[in-house]
């Protein structure tokens, strides 16, 4: 073979080469975009942001180590109910706390730093995407001696199957026994709806499903300033409450802002925070209290279903 033949037979394996490189670029862009839209994940701007996400993404690429291995039980009475807040004596000033929506790298952690300097514990409900994207959060969370409840896994209030709605509570329920080593019997469904088969299918694995008794306002469209965050949270405070709050689902700052009176607040008034497990074990234990949950919601939804998850 000439040395131009050669030269030329060279340059077409070149092209061949490049072409199919650049295509195979172009297929993994389009399948990693496809992944993120699907999963509906926003990415930060900031430069700051952008470092952060992607050590927390990378850290979900490792085998992290569970930070506990325990079953959060509730008491029998409680599996495959529906409750909305503890049955107690007037005078057992108790109340618990609860978080929807996350683990973030920003909110959560901020809640996390007041809880500790303030001894509260609490219970976060949290939604599986975001332990996926987030798992040294979340192990952050089980660490600090908080409970782990389940949010589902997309946070959606669509009508569902059974396969569906399973795999929505399954998927959750085991990144988040992976990811923090928590086996949570704890369900919260997504903007308080009970009839689009979810509640159904996790009082069918003997789930507790957790509503509340009052909220601080944090997740509507137009949520009320820190003061009145707080407002909401003192007005409404009594024995036995089971609190609505959000450190996920979008910018919470006024949350974060609003805690640190909140807990003040209540310990000005005499309550002491448990968990949610500890608030139904209370109940449980009070033998002059007739245990009661409340009956399942038909027809219609809970009052606070209008929920503006962001």
């Amino acid at each position: 073979m000439s040395s131009r033949k050669l030269s030329l037979l060279l340059k077409i394996i070149i092209v061949i080469l490049v072409t199919s490189a650049s295509s195979l670029g172009i297929s993994l862009l389009l399948t990693t975009s496809g992944f993120e839209h699907l999963l509906e994940i926003l990415k930060p701007k900031s430069e700051s942001a952008k470092a952060s996400h992607n050590k927390l993404m990378s850290a979900d690429a490792q085998n992290i180590s569970p930070a506990t291995d325990q079953m959060n039980e509730v008491p029998k009475a409680f599996q495959g109910t529906i409750v909305y807040q503890g049955k107690l004596k007037s005078n057992e000033k108790v109340i618990a706390l609860t978080f929807d929506d996350g683990p973030g790298p920003k909110n959560t952690a901020q809640i996390l730093e007041i809880l500790k300097k303030n001894d509260v514990k609490a219970t976060f409900f949290m939604i599986g995407q975001m332990v996926k994207y987030f798992p040294q959060v979340a192990k952050q969370v089980a660490a600090d001696g908080h409970i782990i409840g389940n949010h589902t896994w997309h946070h959606s209030y669509r009508q569902m199957d059974l396969a569906t709605a399973a795999s929505e509570i399954d998927r959750t329920a085991e990144i988040i026994y992976k990811t923090t080593g928590e086996k949570t019997t704890l369900f919260r469904p997504p903007g308080g709806f009970l009839n689009n088969g979810l509640a159904e299918y996790a009082r069918s694995k003997k789930y507790a499903v957790m509503m509340w008794s009052e909220q601080s306002g944090d997740a509507e469209r137009r949520s009320p300033p820190v003061t009145g965050l707080v407002k909401n949270v003192l007005k409404y405070a009594k024995p036995g409450a089971i609190v609505l709050l959000h450190d996920g689902g979008g910018n919470r700052s006024k949350s974060v802002k609003a805690l640190p009176e909140m807990i003040a607040g209540l310990k000005a008034e005499g309550y002491r925070f448990v968990t949610i497990p500890q608030l139904l074990e209370i109940q449980a234990q009070e033998k002059s209290v007739e245990t009661e949950v409340s009956p399942v919601v038909k027809n219609q939804e809970h009052p606070n279903q209008q929920l503006n998850h962001q």
